[in-house]
């Protein structure tokens, strides 16, 4: 029976780490067991321009310092310059390029409601061989917040692809079967990132009960039966699944109120859940290319040379149930197990 499990230091290809205080509060959390994060571009004001990304790269790395590695992208808008786009990438200053359809989930109104308004930037993307991050949502108020996803990849994504093929894209959070099966069905150009909470959580964990907001997220949790096909995608070993924690810190009077934000803050023990989840799965071995080696494959980077240690432990593992932020406090998710994974030796130690 594995207790011990060296893998190369794992990166988190889809985070928030949002700005200010909070930021100051909330990063360091993901610095201490991760290399490199795809940092989402969703500010108030979003993130549009090589120059913005430059100056939230400089106010990540004042709080993280030089052991972390943010990989920054663009918010997409109908108004995105592609010729900034491209020499941002060329400049070594973005790495991808985020599309959030308008109104899908947090701080996305300046997204995209015309595609026609972008096939400009996405062709030079394709050319210049940068990736596409898709929220995968359509927004239509006569679609169930359920279906969601599935009709985006119909109308929305599989369209972008066939038009563009030479388009790298990252389907970003899977929450469903479909997803699963069309990642799958597509042999080139296409990833996804698969969270740690939809990992754990289906939509009852959200409302049966009472309703749990700390559970409430976008995209929502789906049914059992979806989580159980994330879970084996996840430990598959299919390189064209990876993790992105989507871990969205807000605090806790945002999220427990008559509308409460979405998002889970996952990063404090995302490396416990995982190893949780796929030694329960028998698949320990496959943990390192999910967390290690798919996702940096996918965008071309080497894979950290630097390692963390996780060591099953006879006692139950405890974390924080919140973190104090100057933008108040934060709570940590809970995952509704005992954890008895621990990091045993912290990458940047």
């Amino acid at each position: 029976m594995t207790t011990r499990l060296t893998l190369p230091r794992p990166d988190d290809w889809h985070l928030h780490l949002r700005d200010g205080a909070m930021l100051a509060g909330i990063a360091p959390e993901s610095a201490r067991h991760f290399a490199r994060a795809i940092i989402m571009p969703n500010l108030v004001p979003p993130v549009v321009t090589g120059r913005e990304a430059q100056a939230y790269r400089d106010r990540i790395l004042a709080v993280t310092g030089a052991g972390f590695t943010p990989l920054m992208t663009l918010y997409l808008t109908e108004a995105t310059d592609p010729a900034d786009v491209v020499a941002a990438h060329r400049d070594g200053i973005i790495t991808a390029v985020k599309l959030y359809p308008a109104g899908a989930t947090t701080n996305s109104a300046s997204g995209v409601r015309d595609f026609d308004r972008v096939r400009g930037v996405l062709d030079a993307m394709a050319e210049a061989g940068i990736p596409l991050l898709c929220h995968g949502e359509v927004t239509d108020p006569e679609i169930d917040i359920f279906d969601r996803e599935a009709v985006f990849i119909d109308r929305v994504l599989d369209p972008i692809r066939r038009r563009t093929p030479e388009l790298r894209v990252v389907m970003e959070h899977i929450t469903t079967l479909d997803a699963v099966a069309y990642v799958r069905s597509q042999p080139e150009r296409l990833g996804a990132t698969i969270t740690t909470h939809h990992l754990v959580i289906n939509r009852n964990h959200i409302l049966v009960g009472g309703i749990r907001p700390h559970y409430y997220c976008l995209p929502v949790a789906k049914r059992e039966t979806h989580r159980l096909a994330l879970v084996e995608a996840a430990t598959s070993g299919d390189a064209r699944f990876f993790l992105g924690t989507d871990s969205a810190p807000h605090a806790d009077d945002a999220k427990e109120s008559a509308c409460g934000c979405a998002g889970c803050f996952t990063a404090t023990n995302t490396m416990s859940v995982l190893a949780q989840v796929f030694d329960q799965a028998g698949a320990l071995d496959r943990l390192d290319g999910f967390v290690s080696r798919n996702g940096a494959a996918f965008y071309g980077l080497p894979v950290n040379e630097d390692t963390l240690t996780l060591e099953k432990t006879d006692s139950r593992v405890t974390y924080p149930a919140r973190i104090e932020t100057g933008a108040g406090p934060v709570t940590v998710f809970d995952p509704g197990f005992p954890l008895y994974w621990q990091v045993a030796q912290d990458a940047r130690s």
